[in-house]
């Protein structure tokens, strides 16, 4: 059993920046890989950006050139980067731990609020 809690969300105007963190209680290192997903209101929440236990990552289209993600292995911790923030980016941000192709291990999320 792992838990993770996400923090770094909040209110910011587009164009604007802010940094989610993602601390386990257990090692990440166990997991294939690490994710971040977010739900926006009243659709389905979509994967933003992984990166697996040997740092390779992936984004999703909307996200690319402006999210990063990285991992501190020996702290046990995710982050996400969100720069150029849109209105569109708006939603809870949830990390997840992955086991094979599946998230086994979920978050509470953060809520990310984008202003235009």
């Amino acid at each position: 059993q792992v838990q993770l809690v996400e923090s770094g969300g909040g209110l910011v105007q587009a164009g604007g920046s802010l940094r989610l963190s993602c601390a386990a209680s257990g090692s990440i290192g166990r997991f294939n890989a690490m994710s971040w997903f977010r739900q926006a209101p009243g659709k389905q929440r979509e994967l933003v950006a992984a990166i697996n236990d040997v740092s390779l990552t992936h984004y999703a289209n909307s996200v690319k050139g402006r999210f990063t993600i990285s991992r501190d292995s020996a702290k046990n911790m995710v982050f996400l980067q969100m720069n150029s923030l849109k209105p569109e980016d708006t939603g809870v941000y949830y990390c997840a731990a992955v086991t094979g192709t599946n998230p086994s291990y979920w978050g509470q999320g953060t809520q990310v609020t984008v202003s235009s």
